[in-house]
């Protein structure tokens, strides 16, 4: 059995979202985020720690209401395929 060990998040820039993904790791990919220059305001955590397949299923679907409700484009650093 797999353990629930992914965190889905949010990064905010204001109240605007700038990225969606999920980690093992928050606070090691929070610092890859500021290495990698891009600008946000805060880490939001979504819910509680959950299994891989199911933070995966949540990425997906977060990207693709996110995209209904902003005319058809991803938040600002996710380069995800549409």
């Amino acid at each position: 059995m797999s353990k629930r060990n992914y965190y889905r998040y949010n990064l905010r820039e204001g109240r605007k979202i700038a990225y969606k993904g999920i980690t093992k790791n928050h606070v090691q990919r929070l610092e890859q985020h500021k290495d990698n220059g891009k600008r946000f305001t805060n880490m939001q955590i979504v819910g509680p720690r959950v299994r891989k397949n199911t933070a995966e299923r949540w990425e997906e679907e977060s990207l693709r209401q996110y995209r209904h409700h902003h005319k058809g484009k991803n938040p600002r650093y996710n380069k995800t395929e549409k």
